[in-house]
């Protein structure tokens, strides 16, 4: 293809010119959607090999563990348990709690979000960008945009999706932005990514902002992408700067971005008011 000869510069200007315009179109177009999509089934039995290595060794090691080992961890485990028996009791009562004055400002009762369980098949190896790939697709109901969080916090979104697997953006992620607020007060922000899998970067919070070290932030349910009050970040520097409008004020993820293996995809449900609007779109059906 590219023999030296008088052409072989016109060649390699045509290739490159070809090259932009295939970029181009499909930026612009979409119009290689449908070819990832074919690819990604060709390529999905060649990434579960990739990663059947790492799996094997896993459960090679876990199962040649004595049973010393498992006797240690499953006593761990079991006061593990008691603690986390004991939050739940707490929470429970709280979220009782919260459904009784609910009903007594006739407002409607949270509704249980549907989840449902991915694993991780493979990581980005792009130094500016933070995506993985999930085992989970279209033909898991699984739609463009959809919230991920792992057992303690949220983890990202999807961004794009085919028949089998899913790319997830991370709330690191410095193309990502996620709308939060301030567990405490209320107050609202934008939480967005900086390259950095331990920090966040608060968005325009004036000076004067009642923010400070160690509040929790969850996710506020504006934008319409993640449902409210899901645990998203701890606030970890607050500094005003009298020089400018804004003070600078970051946050650590709660997600075990860099060490979770299964992740949890959520579908948010529908209020009654959202389901009436849809049967009226649809000609009420």
């Amino acid at each position: 293809m590219f023999a030296y000869g008088q052409a072989a510069g016109l060649r390699f200007a045509l290739l490159i010119f070809f090259s932009l315009a295939l970029m181009t179109i499909d930026h612009r177009l979409h119009y290689l959607d449908n070819v990832r999509s074919v690819i990604s089934i060709i390529v999905y039995p060649i990434q579960y090999i990739v990663s059947f290595p790492s799996s094997a060794t896993s459960w090679m090691g876990e199962n040649l563990r004595s049973r010393e080992d498992l006797l240690v961890d499953n006593e761990k485990l079991d006061t593990q348990n008691a603690f986390l028996q004991a939050q739940m009791q707490k929470y429970v009562s709280l979220e009782i709690e919260n459904m009784r004055l609910r009903r007594l400002l006739d407002a409607s009762e949270k509704l249980t979000d549907r989840v449902l369980t991915a694993e991780l098949l493979a990581v980005d190896l792009d130094p500016f960008s933070h995506k993985v790939m999930i085992n989970k697709g279209l033909r898991h109901d699984v739609h463009k945009g959809q919230p991920i969080l792992d057992a303690s916090g949220v983890y990202g979104q999807v961004v794009q999706v085919n028949p089998i697997v899913s790319s997830v953006m991370l709330l690191t992620d410095p193309g990502h932005a996620l709308p939060v607020q301030v567990n405490r007060n209320g107050l609202r922000t934008i939480a967005g990514g900086t390259g950095s899998t331990s920090v966040l970067n608060l968005l325009h919070i004036p000076n004067n902002a009642d923010i400070k070290q160690g509040d929790f932030l969850v996710t506020s349910g504006l934008g319409g992408v993640f449902p409210a009050g899901y645990p998203v970040a701890k606030v970890s520097v607050v500094e005003p700067d009298p020089s400018q409008p804004f003070a600078v004020v970051k946050a650590e993820p709660l997600a075990n971005l860099e060490s979770s293996r299964e992740v949890l995809l959520v579908w948010k449900e529908k209020s009654g008011q959202e389901k009436a609007l849809v049967n009226i779109e649809d000609g009420g059906k």
